[in-house]
């Protein structure tokens, strides 16, 4: 095995000839509580269109809609939430309203029946994010994502105890909260919020007071995602804290739990909010899979950032290395050693490079391991990516399996959702085959429960691991 080298630090329907067409919304109405009551022509008109089962759309002062394509139409009626830019007909903003900097527009199909309420990114792909199947106005949104935040947080509480105090406690459009991710990490809350209909204060303070009342945690800290801030036009973010329990001693770092095992965090580093809490489940399973097959002697951790699955390994197994090209995650996944060492029996090493060019070498010069997992980033952004992506997934697999000895343990994964499972499935398939392996399917599995995935929604079924056994 080649030595390691150690860090340094450890459209409106077309009107009859003559006639011309409706504004669009022209006849489409809502009444808040403090509205006057309506003239007789107009509530006339309201019980006309309830008898035809039409729903009325908002209007914000001047004229605000938008107006979609039948695709998009038939998908919002089928459960989804988003609508592309390419699949908006026309659109009209309201200036000067009070609903302005969260950019919540009604959103109709192009016979002006309404659909629902989104909130409008207007730099974004996804131009529209459906937030309620009714007309709302901003107070009644603000309401509604307090609302889902505390419940998504209630979902969640059942999962940790004494062994994990750390989960996602909400998922975007998987709790019905499109563009806001938040995430626990012991006394740390770590909230997201990734789309322009977001961006402002009055969502923030919502945020902050669902998660301050439901938790309790030493600090709430807003962690920007830099692509989807260039990408949603998001405004830059503040330094301080959105809450402090004790503003005289601010914290950022702190140690959380995951399966009985101690991991360091940093608010300031490290990807996605700061760790992978979407593999937790799927940490516990490559160990007992491992125990179960007697793969317990040299085992492989490829792309393993701070170190997750190799430590769960570490537990029952002789030899473990984790291979990444970041230094700075292997610097953690040093530190999370160091943190665990009483409560592991392995000998556990860390290299840092490419790891097609090190599963090159070690396959080539006839390198045996018992357990390999694979967990590399998304190679897959774009649906364009796909097909580099397959190839990536392919040439991993097939070194993988090339150095597993004869009864060997495969956990290899995913996490690009425009992969999708059958073409990933085929991928590995095709990399045993070139191999000249045999591979029994041990377990299909996801992201952890609290990563949950809504059938309407397949973006948010994007993690995919398979569990194989290498004849």
């Amino acid at each position: 095995m080649a030595k390691p080298r150690k860090p340094q630090s450890a459209n409106i329907q077309e009107a009859p000839r003559g006639q011309s067409p409706p504004a669009p919304f022209e006849r489409l109405r809502v009444r808040s509580a403090t509205d006057k009551v309506a003239p007789d022509d107009e509530r006339a008109q309201d019980r006309s269109l309830r008898t035809r089962g039409r729903k009325t759309a908002p209007s914000f002062g001047k004229t605000a809609a938008a107006i979609v394509n039948r695709r998009a139409a038939d998908k919002l009626r089928h459960g989804h939430l988003w609508v592309y830019a390419s699949d908006i007909e026309s659109l009209e903003l309201a200036s000067g309203s009070s609903h302005e900097p969260l950019h919540l527009l009604p959103v109709a199909d192009h016979r002006g029946l309404l659909l629902g309420t989104a909130l409008y990114s207007p730099t974004s792909q996804i131009a529209l994010r459906l937030i309620s199947r009714e007309a709302i106005d901003e107070p009644s949104w603000l309401g509604l994502l307090e609302a889902r935040l505390r419940a998504a947080i209630g979902r969640r509480k059942p999962m940790l105890d004494d062994r994990t105090d750390s989960c996602r406690l909400c998922f975007s459009e998987a709790d019905e909260l499109p563009g806001l991710v938040a995430d626990k990490y012991g006394d740390l809350v770590i909230l997201q919020l990734l789309i322009k209909g977001l961006d402002s204060r009055d969502v923030r303070e919502a945020c902050v007071r669902a998660l301050r009342e439901e938790l309790e945690p030493c600090a709430i800290v807003e962690r920007p995602d830099p692509r989807m801030r260039e990408l949603e036009g998001l405004n830059a973010p503040g330094t301080a804290p959105l809450w402090l329990r004790n503003p005289a001693a601010p914290i950022a770092r702190t140690r959380f739990r995951l399966n009985g095992l101690v991991f360091h965090f940093d608010a300031d580093a490290g990807q996605k909010t700061g760790a992978f809490l979407d593999q937790r489940a799927n940490y516990a399973a490559a160990q007992n899979w491992a125990h179960k097959l007697g793969a317990t002697g040299r085992v492989l951790d490829v792309c393993c950032y701070q170190g997750g699955f190799a430590l769960h390994l570490a537990r029952i197994c002789r030899q473990v290395s984790g291979i990444d090209t970041s230094r700075a995650s292997l610097e953690v996944a040093e530190q999370n050693l160091e943190a665990n060492r009483t409560q592991l029996a392995a000998e556990v090493e860390w290299v840092e490079g490419d790891a097609f060019q090190i599963l090159r070498d070690w396959s080539d010069s006839g390198e045996k391991l018992d357990a390999i997992v694979l967990d590399p980033p998304a190679f897959a952004k774009t649906q364009r990516a796909v097909e580099g992506a397959l190839r990536g997934y392919k040439e991993l697999n097939l070194r993988a399996l090339k150095m597993l000895r004869p009864g060997g343990l495969l956990v290899t994964c995913s996490c690009s959702h425009h992969v999708r499972w059958a073409d990933f499935e085929s991928t590995v398939a095709s990399a045993a085959t070139d191999a000249h392996r045999r591979v029994r399917l041990l377990e299909r599995r996801g992201a952890s429960p609290d990563h949950p995935v809504v059938l309407n929604l397949p973006e948010t079924e994007y993690l995919k691991c398979l569990v194989l056994e290498a004849d």
